[in-house]
């Protein structure tokens, strides 16, 4: 049976957040309560109909509350609490809790687990693609969630996405967000030594890649992260950092763990990204980790 859902609740409107709250609130034709720690964000979507909430008015009102945040800490801080003032505690019965985060997949079994003692739902729902998909709302989502919560959900997630795959239990989603990182960031890594031999054998990085993309190497990373940063060597800030991607690669390196394999290539990577921000980029574009081979 799908839940009835009237007010939505939103938790965190950074990079990725801010352009999904504004899509749900544009396009779902449902009240949309936000909260953040930064108010310019909040600013910016309250001339789309967002109403700037706390986190315990968003509690008591909202129906289904999403959450956009940095890390699986974060994500446990908000929904656990600290003293009994987390979205557990203070959530109702029939209430249902939405991660759009990167979070451990242990974490989202463990939250599910406890919310479902006090009669709320939950779903792992996070996003993969860049910040330009979230504006233009072609993010994709694969969503961890029980089938009635996937059917309630789903117009909501539409309105920010092109491809929303409900990929199997509570957990599922993480699952697949973090290979897909693990596989993209590797696959980066590959990119960034490409370009670093190719240069010093004489070819110029940006035909490299370009006859590449006519290949069997072609892919979403070579199009993307190598020809529009590695190959150019671009990696501003204030986009998915390095930092954020040695997060993840850490989930997958502890997932695999967990199931017993040893993920050389995801721990080669994490090593590279040490790296890179152990030279001073841990700030810029994830692909930055190109830098190390370029000896800067």
């Amino acid at each position: 049976m799908s839940l009835v859902l009237k007010v939505i609740g939103f938790i965190g409107t950074g990079v990725m957040g801010e352009p999904i709250c504004r899509h749900l609130a544009t396009k779902s034709g449902l009240k949309v309560l936000a909260y953040d720690h930064d108010t310019a964000p909040l600013r910016r979507l309250a001339e789309h109909g967002v109403q700037t909430a706390t986190a315990d008015e968003i509690s008591a009102q909202a129906d289904v509350i999403f959450m956009s945040l940095p890390s699986g800490a974060i994500v446990e801080k908000v929904v656990m609490g600290e003293q009994n003032n987390g979205l557990l505690a203070k959530g109702r019965s029939g209430q249902l809790i939405v991660d759009l985060s990167t979070s451990p997949v242990d974490l989202s079994r463990r939250i599910a687990a406890e919310l479902t003692k006090r009669d709320m739902r939950f779903a792992d729902a996070p996003v993969m693609r860049t910040r330009s998909a979230a504006e233009a709302g072609t993010l994709a989502v694969p969503v961890g969630a029980d089938d009635d919560v996937f059917t309630s959900i789903k117009p909501l997630l539409d309105t920010f996405s092109s491809d929303v795959t409900h990929v199997g239990g509570i957990g599922a989603g993480q699952v697949v967000k973090i290979l897909n990182n693990m596989v993209l960031y590797e696959t980066v890594l590959a990119l960034s030594e490409a370009r670093a031999i190719g240069a010093r054998a004489g070819v110029d990085p940006d035909r490299l890649f370009s006859a590449m993309s006519t290949g069997s190497a072609d892919s979403f990373a070579l199009r993307n992260h190598g020809m529009k940063a590695i190959a150019p060597q671009n990696f501003p800030e204030k986009a998915f950092p390095v930092s954020y991607a040695k997060k993840d690669l850490l989930y997958a390196v502890g997932l695999a763990d967990q199931v017993g394999v040893d993920a050389t290539g995801a721990k080669n990577l994490v090593a590279c990204f040490d790296q890179a921000i152990a030279a001073g980029h841990g700030d810029k574009y994830a692909p930055a980790i190109s830098l190390v081979f370029e000896g800067k």
